[in-house]
């Protein structure tokens, strides 16, 4: 068995032990969600703390790790009788990203179930986390069908699985604990709110303790048993105050002024629903505990808003998590009790220990840094190469965002569950019914009695119960909803910036992005002008990075319409080999008036027609105004095979139609 590398032995990174710890503690908190860089020791810290925890008592032989002080009635490895139980270590489970349904809340045996009246169920992820802790690394990239899974579990503190009214419940508490890249996409807003506590970390800048990282890590990989071995006695000491703090808690007192200052603190910083003053108060108790007192006080409330307060601020994908602490110490000494210190500004939590940093960092991607203002991009805005050709002119601003219509992909995908077109998935609405290939998952009971019933006789049948065989099981098919690869290619030329349009066109885009958000789409930036394209944001999970990227996209000069459409068609290519099942939708935003070169519009066209002889999905928003309209944006959608809409029919609630395909309808009748 691997040795784990010692929780006390992670260097600095105190709010994240501080979170983990206050969970250890007082698991009502709500589990973890760690933001931050890749290699911060997001994972490290948290498959450490696995090995602070208390032991569990539970029934022997019990796979669902029932209390032997208060067995579940309804456990499938029941009923168990009151008594004593067996110790084990508190378990550390990890979901896979990739994890199937009956992977993570257990498989059922529909061919026993009907045949035989059996419930034989095998556990899953769910049921060993029981009572532990379920880790989930990436967790902003889980499908949303685990997430739906993972939301109920977490409401209702049970899993059930059912099968064509065959049911099984168990119960499913545990502590939840995510590490996400925010890079790579962010969280669904209702898995967000689930997390009680959520952290920023980011890598020291700090030499000394980068060389004591490098240090401790080098010792650990060389020897993993000497290494814990050194820290035996602080892993020791640290266990045991949290056995002490899990026996203070309930004794911790909530005076009414400590609530107050939590509610003000919420309604301060308009949070959402009653899920963050619940949390704030759980967690000011537990750090009470953990600091050995029994009296929350005001810099507990405080420590308790910065950990709890953060993530559900957050308005819309693009709105960056963090919290103004000056605003958060004005509320906090507006309501200040009388018993209450009101001149600390630098409150410490408890004693000697992790948890003495209670401030967020600048948000990813922020012009800030701990050195003050940032300095200037060395390649131009974004820093991304500046194309060459015409004057550049300053990045505009976005017009607000407004909700769009539904662009989909013709055709019927496989690619990844999504919002946006439709494709073969494990849910939606059942289709029609298939022979299982491997493990069957969903049963289609009508298809499997009609494909048994023939054979009664033959297979000796003499009571009610209907002979059924492997072979008459059938696999429902079903219908859902797939997330596309949505690649913007924006004309940033000169005459784009005319007449003030450029704002108005980032509007738009900004409105697409956020509908991508909403549909579980991927999203690239290709952008042209001057002489050159660029693809200024690969595709990605992350739509709040091509939001940044558009933000400081800089206009002016021709406008290289082949080269942009040549660079998506490039980024297609790449992207298809990474990800053959996601099917993609090019979004072209321009006015279509090609300028540089020789013959330059009907070198568009030429480039345009590769897209529509390889059937690729695409719409033309056309950013033309004025009284006189040349039509290019039209001819360039015909070129494409795609169709061609304007900024106001881009609008959900304008006439011009409700759902609008991408292609036109001579190729949907092809």
């Amino acid at each position: 068995m691997t040795t784990p590398f010692p929780f006390t032995a992670v260097v600095g990174q105190d709010d994240l032990r501080l979170a983990l710890l206050l969970n250890a503690v007082s698991p009502a908190v709500g589990g973890v969600l760690v933001r931050g860089e890749k290699g911060t020791a997001k994972s490290t810290a948290v498959r450490a703390l696995s090995a602070l925890l208390p032991r569990v008592a539970v029934v022997p032989g019990c796979r669902f790790s029932c209390d032997p002080a208060a067995p579940d009635p309804s456990c499938p490895d029941g009923p168990h009788r009151t008594g004593e139980g067996a110790e084990r270590p508190a378990r550390m489970v990890e979901l896979p990203v990739g994890a199937s349904e009956d992977r993570l809340v257990g498989a059922l045996d529909i061919e026993r179930a009907l045949a035989e009246g059996v419930k034989a169920f095998e556990p899953g992820l769910l049921a060993d986390a029981h009572r532990g802790i379920l880790y989930v690394d990436e967790v902003n990239l889980l499908h949303d069908h685990l997430v739906d899974l993972l939301l109920d579990a977490a409401a209702m503190g049970a899993s059930y699985v059912e099968r064509e009214g065959v049911s099984v419940r168990h119960a499913a508490r545990f502590l939840l604990v995510g590490t996400m890249n925010p890079e790579e996409g962010e969280l669904r807003p209702q898995l967000l709110d689930r997390f009680g506590l959520t952290v920023e970390v980011a890598a020291s800048r700090e030499p000394d303790q980068r060389v004591e990282v490098v240090r401790r890590r080098l010792a650990y990989d060389d020897d993993p048993g000497a290494f814990a071995a050194r820290w035996a006695g602080e892993e020791a000491a640290v266990r045991q105050r949290i056995v002490a703090a899990r026996e203070l808690l309930p004794r911790v007192r909530l005076g009414d002024g400590a609530l107050r200052q939590i509610a003000a603190t919420c309604a301060a910083f308009e949070v959402d629903g009653m899920r963050a003053d619940i949390v704030m108060a759980r967690t000011a108790t537990a750090l009470a505990a953990w600091a050995g007192r029994t009296e929350v006080l005001a810099e507990d409330v405080r420590q308790a808003a910065l950990l709890a307060l953060p993530h559900r601020r957050r308005r819309n994908p693009f709105d960056a998590p963090g919290l103004d602490e000056d605003r958060l110490d004005e509320t906090l000494e507006q309501f200040s009790g009388e018993d209450e210190d009101e001149g600390d500004d630098d409150p410490d939590p408890g004693p000697e220990g992790p948890g003495g940093g209670g401030g967020q960092p600048a948000p990813d991607g922020g012009p800030e840094d701990d050195g003050g203002a940032a300095a200037p991009p060395e390649n131009g805005a974004g820093g991304q190469p500046q194309p060459s050709g015409g004057q550049e002119q300053p990045a505009t601003r976005a017009a607000e965002p407004f909700r769009t219509k539904v662009l989909s992909v013709p055709g019927v995908g496989e690619g990844a569950a999504g919002r946006r077109s439709r494709a073969r998935t494990e849910h939606g609405r059942t289709t029609g019914a298939r022979r299982p290939r491997g493990a069957l998952t969903k049963l289609h009971l009508a298809a499997t009695v009609l494909a048994a019933a023939p054979h009664q006789r033959a297979r000796g049948r003499s009571g009610p119960g209907l002979v059924v065989r492997r072979d008459d099981l059938r696999q429902a098919t079903r219908e859902g909803r797939e997330g596309n690869l949505v690649l913007f290619v924006v004309d940033a030329s000169g005459s784009m910036a005319a007449r003030q349009r450029m704002s108005a066109v980032k509007g738009a885009v900004l409105s697409l992005l956020l509908d991508a958000y909403q549909r579980r789409d991927k999203v690239g930036l290709v952008t042209f002008r001057g002489s050159a394209a660029d693809l200024a944001l690969p595709p990605t999970s992350s739509v709040d990075a091509a939001a940044v990227r558009l933000e400081s996209l800089p206009t002016g000069g021709r406008t290289p319409l082949a080269a942009g459409l040549l660079k998506a068609h490039e980024a297609l290519r790449v992207e298809r080999l990474r990800d053959p099942a996601r099917r993609p939708l090019v979004v072209v935003v321009t006015d279509g008036r090609a300028t540089g070169g020789p013959e330059p519009v009907a070198l568009a066209g030429r480039a345009a027609r590769l897209f529509a002889a390889e059937g690729v999905a695409s719409v033309v928003v056309d950013c033309e105004s004025g009284p006189v309209r040349l039509g290019l944006a039209g001819r360039l959608a015909g070129d494409l095979g795609g169709t061609a809409v304007t900024l106001d029919e881009l609008r959900a609630d304008s006439i011009a139609g409700l759902v609008r395909d991408v292609q036109g309808t001579s190729r949907r009748a092809a």
